[in-house]
């Protein structure tokens, strides 16, 4: 039943007589005739629910359809302040790129050779933009690229064993995020699962015993998002190439994350690189673009020429290979690669991973009061140390010193801290944190532009006011 309109209430004019008031003009001319008469066809619906309440003034009605048509014309994908203290957060995109990745990426933006040998004036190959320099890292007789490492699993599951068995430690079938199974790839991929050995121990009999005339890989993969630990056994590389090639079949290891060098020169957890992967004796190797890389989401396969060559001709290739934009951002991160006493300025992950807590301790020293005076008698603002972790299952049990803000809003328990959570992230950049013993936490060991997170502290107590 409709509600009964006050006496003294205007009543909305319909959406012709409004498209016509000229005030309306350069938001067509802007927006075009479909965006803003579908604003004020909601504007119009909402005034009309709420006859007496809602303002029908024609200065009132543009204000709030132009309010209305620029956040259905913002873009979706907004930069955020990543503190949460995970430094590869997979809801908020992974790695940030480097500078050099964004401007390659503009530049690539038009045509492009992508497909097209400038010397010889023939189509040429998209994956050559790449291989070189995957080669010259880590080692490769070649290498190929898709687009992500999920995808280069199937890749090599698909065209090396389908119809067959893959050999597989019980304690490295892994779960990725989103509930993503290894053993659901492979079915996807047309193999059968191999399962060897238990949870915490396998022995290279295990593997032996397994191999029979349906064997078509043995697969290791690097529990990159978990460890076990205790009575733990594993097979090393060397032992399971060498089974392998006595056997003429492939040796794969899924490196998760992976690296190109060694992150004991950033002050980092040891971690195995690619290279001596395949110096160990594995016949292929994948690994991802942006997760410890630090480049754009891509799958990376390094190996035997041969074996690329044929994944190559897998016509699932074409399904997941790379567009010219995230080839030239791979690029020119690799590219980065060449120069190792460097990286921990130019990439942004690593740049972050190798902060040292008394840098962050003096960033959350300048913060403080500013946001201390910004939530005056809405929150308490303290520094507090805390720990950051990598993220994205890289080195998954080790944690970096780091410091952080600890915001307890003033009364009102878990709704109080939930609408301060909510204001932050209302803010122009959006400000993500974490909630925990009673405190929105901002870690701040990933937060590199200072002056832009400093000058909308303001604007935060108007946040929390509209939060309300």
């Amino acid at each position: 039943m409709a509600k009964p309109r006050p006496e003294n209430s205007a009543r909305p004019p319909s959406v012709d007589v409004v498209l016509r008031d000229a005030a309306f003009a350069e938001l067509l001319t802007r927006f075009g005739h479909q965006v803003v008469r579908d604003a004020i066809r909601l504007e119009l619906a909402e005034i009309r629910q709420n006859v007496g309440a809602v303002d029908t003034a024609p200065g009132a009605i543009l204000q709030a359809v132009r309010a209305r048509v620029s956040r259905r014309m913002a873009p979706s994908l907004k930069p955020v302040f990543n503190l949460t203290g995970t430094i590869l957060h997979t809801n908020l995109g992974r790695a940030p790129l480097p500078d050099v990745a964004v401007q390659a990426m503009v530049a690539a933006a038009g045509a492009v050779n992508l497909e097209y040998d400038l010397k010889t004036g023939k189509r040429g190959s998209r994956d050559s933009h790449l291989a070189g320099w995957v080669q010259q890292l880590t080692g490769a007789e070649a290498a190929i690229v898709v687009n992500n490492n999920a995808a280069a699993v199937m890749m090599m599951l698909n065209t090396f064993a389908l119809g067959k068995e893959v050999i597989v430690s019980r304690g490295e079938l892994i779960e990725i995020g989103g509930a993503f199974r290894l053993p659901d790839i492979m079915t996807r991929a047309g193999c059968i699962l191999r399962e060897v050995g238990t949870t915490n121990r396998t022995h290279l009999k295990d593997y032996q015993a397994a191999v029979n005339p349906l064997s078509g890989m043995i697969l290791k993969v690097h529990t990159s998002n978990y460890q076990v630990q205790g009575f733990t056994k594993s097979v090393p590389e060397p032992e399971l190439a060498a089974l392998a090639r006595k056997h003429n079949i492939p040796f794969a290891v899924d490196l998760g994350s992976g690296t190109l060098l060694d992150l004991t020169r950033f002050g980092l957890p040891y971690e195995t690189t690619v290279r001596e992967t395949l110096e160990n004796g594995a016949d292929l190797v994948s690994f991802s673009g942006d997760k410890l890389l630090g480049g754009p989401q891509a799958g990376i396969i390094a190996g035997r020429a041969d074996l690329i060559a044929q994944i190559a001709e897998n016509p699932m290739k074409r399904a997941m290979r790379l567009d010219k934009i995230t080839i030239a951002a791979l690029d020119a991160v690799l590219r980065l690669y060449a120069n190792p006493d460097q990286l921990a300025s130019q990439v942004p992950t690593l740049t972050a991973l190798s902060r040292s807590s008394e840098d962050i301790k003096a960033l959350a020293g300048r913060l403080q009061p500013l946001l201390a005076e910004a939530l005056a008698g809405q929150a308490v603002v303290e520094v507090l140390s805390c720990h950051s972790q990598i993220g994205s299952g890289a080195l998954p049990v080790d944690l970096l010193e780091s410091y952080a803000l600890g915001l307890r809003p003033i009364g009102e328990g878990d709704k109080a801290l939930r609408r301060l959570a909510a204001a932050l992230r209302d803010l122009p950049c959006p400000v993500i944190g974490r909630i925990s013993n009673g405190q929105v936490i901002l870690d701040l060991r990933a937060l590199s532009d200072e002056p832009a997170f400093s000058v909308q502290l303001g604007q935060v107590a108007a946040c929390l006011r509209a939060a309300r």
